[in-house]
């Protein structure tokens, strides 16, 4: 009973500590970590080393894999710069085997370990923002090693022949397989499940060819948790980790085939490499074998991310397809995903705006697409009510700001466009034409220019029109007034020009807004008054 509560104490101790250390390092990364991954997952190769830089990190490729899940979901990455994460983060995910084989069984635990653990629970307790978040890390990291030694020695404590597993043969492999896939499951994380077998190995209860069928069934299940929060998720979401699964699978089929050969060699690379320790082997044959899939897959990696989308195609585009729950703890990764939503929305709005000002389509598809964005605008202010900037960041907070400003003046521009009875007044006037003209035209460059994402020169074309149409509403409001005093124009009449000449500004006003706050050029929100 002792050695199995030491066993189950070390593989809580050890996911409590990958939790923590994940967890706070994705927090304290904060928005570098959205410019990292925007800078270094360009192409192929660099998408392939981020992912193995930061699942090494963070020691855990299912943290890796949820936040690039996330990450696509959010529109951060795309889907080809996602297979690449994913196909580095596997090969990220062996370093807990030569962190463990090379240091973790022969490190004393207390003289470093525990010192780390009060380090960062002290720097956790004393301290706020980011280096609150460091000091969570330390400790987790801390943890870590006190889980691996409390593995360590439940593991010697354990005398098992290992003749009692299954044996050499392939279906003997293959119920091993099945074992390590299990053992991922039931744990939730494929670093403690080979930090186990590593124990395991390392102690005796197992030989080298048992503990690398487990690995092997180990690398294939952690692809579980991926298909487990993909579900319901958005189609990139998806199609990564169908991705995932699928590098996973075939890796996995490859090492299988392999592994007798391995075995078979392994003795002449001891001899050349003077090494005998089978932890430090078996941490060599994960390296080898995820290795060999990335170079069996980068070749064919078209073909691949085609067959990905074939089998999971594009349906219906959702507005806010980008909102994934699993960026909302990441502050700066939620307001990015609220901002490339924000920015879908606004071309549904704006074309819907064109709509109505060129009087192309009636009055109840009009308001269709508008209930479509309302809902959308909906759902994205809820998101963003979940989500926590950190106070001591400046740009974090402005950036958070900016997106509240966006949806506010959304919200008031969908329903400035629903007063459809406006646009039957423009006709009658000259002057409600000129300033028609400038906004219908400035509408079509808009919806141009943020398809492009050329939000410069969108910018300053609408701050101009903006500006351009107040001063228009301005001196014509005069002259209509002083038309309507000495008879020339209708009480109602009037009325009814100067509604129209406000609306077409409050337009214009409120487009200029959203395209300002987010192309993100702050929160400074003194512009030219408006009587609106």
């Amino acid at each position: 009973m002792y050695l199995f509560s030491n066993l189950l104490g070390g593989i809580g101790v050890f996911l409590l500590g990958m939790t923590l250390m994940a967890n706070s390092l994705k927090s304290l990364a904060g928005d570098a970590l959205r410019r990292i991954l925007s800078r270094f997952t360009g192409g192929m190769p660099s998408a392939i080393l981020s992912g193995a830089g930061i699942t090494a990190l963070v020691q855990s490729s299912s943290a890796t894999t949820l936040t690039t899940i996330g990450f696509v979901s959010a529109g951060l990455l795309s889907f080809p710069q996602a297979v690449g994460v994913i196909f580095g983060s596997n090969l990220g995910t062996t370093s807990t085997g030569w962190l463990v084989s090379l240091i973790g069984f022969k490190l004393n635990i207390s003289l470093i370990a525990l010192p780390l653990v009060g380090l960062g629970v002290l720097l956790n307790s004393f301290s706020r923002g980011k280096y609150s978040h460091l000091g969570t890390a330390i400790a987790g990291f801390g943890l870590v090693f006190i889980g691996i030694d409390i593995l360590r020695e439940g593991m010697a404590g354990i005398n098992i022949d290992p003749e009692i597993f299954p044996g050499a043969g392939i279906w003997h492999r293959l119920i091993l397989v099945l074992i390590g896939a299990v053992m991922t499951f039931v744990m939730q994380s494929s670093s403690a499940a080979v930090v186990t077998t590593l124990a395991a190995l390392h102690s005796g209860a197992i030989v080298l060819e048992q503990a690398a069928a487990l690995v092997i069934g180990q690398n294939v299940g952690t692809t579980i948790t991926a298909a487990l929060a993909s579900i319901g998720g958005s189609v990139p979401a998806r199609r990564t980790a169908l991705s995932h699964i699928m590098f996973n699978l075939i890796t996995g089929i490859a090492a299988f085939l392999i592994l007798p050969g391995f075995i078979s060699v392994l003795p002449y690379v001891s001899m050349v490499t003077g090494s005998t320790d089978p932890a430090i082997s078996l941490a060599a044959f994960h390296t080898m074998f995820n290795l060999f899939g990335v170079i069996m897959l980068v070749p064919v990696v078209g073909p691949f991310i085609n067959l990905v989308v074939r089998l999971i195609p594009e349906k219906d585009i959702i507005l806010t397809r980008h909102l994934d729950p699993s960026v909302a703890e990441i502050a700066p990764i939620a307001v990015e995903a609220v901002r490339r939503t924000l920015l879908d929305i606004t071309l549904v709005v704006l074309k819907t705006a064109a709509s109505l000002l060129g009087q192309e389509t009636d009055y109840h598809v009009l308001t269709g697409q508008l209930d479509k964005a309302n809902s959308a605008l909906l759902k994205t202010r809820s998101f963003l009510g979940t989500v926590r900037s950190d106070s001591s960041s400046l740009t974090e907070r402005q950036r958070h700001l900016s997106a509240l400003h966006a949806i506010d003046h959304l919200d008031r521009l969908t329903k400035a466009l629903r007063e459809f009875q406006c646009i039957d007044n423009i006709d009658k006037s000259e002057r409600l034409n000129k300033i028609f003209n400038i906004l219908l035209e400035t509408i079509n460059d808009t919806i141009s220019g943020l398809k492009n994402g050329d939000t410069e020169n969108v910018l300053e074309s609408l701050k101009n029109a903006s500006i351009t149409m107040a001063d228009f509403r301005r001196a014509g409001r005069s002259t209509i007034l002083y038309a309507t005093a000495k008879g020339e124009i209708s009480p109602q009449a009037s009325l009814a020009e100067i509604g129209a000449m406000i609306w077409l500004d409050r337009l214009g006003y409120h487009i200029w807004r959203i395209v300002f706050h987010l192309a993100d050029k702050g929160t400074d929100d003194n512009t030219i008054p408006r009587d609106f």
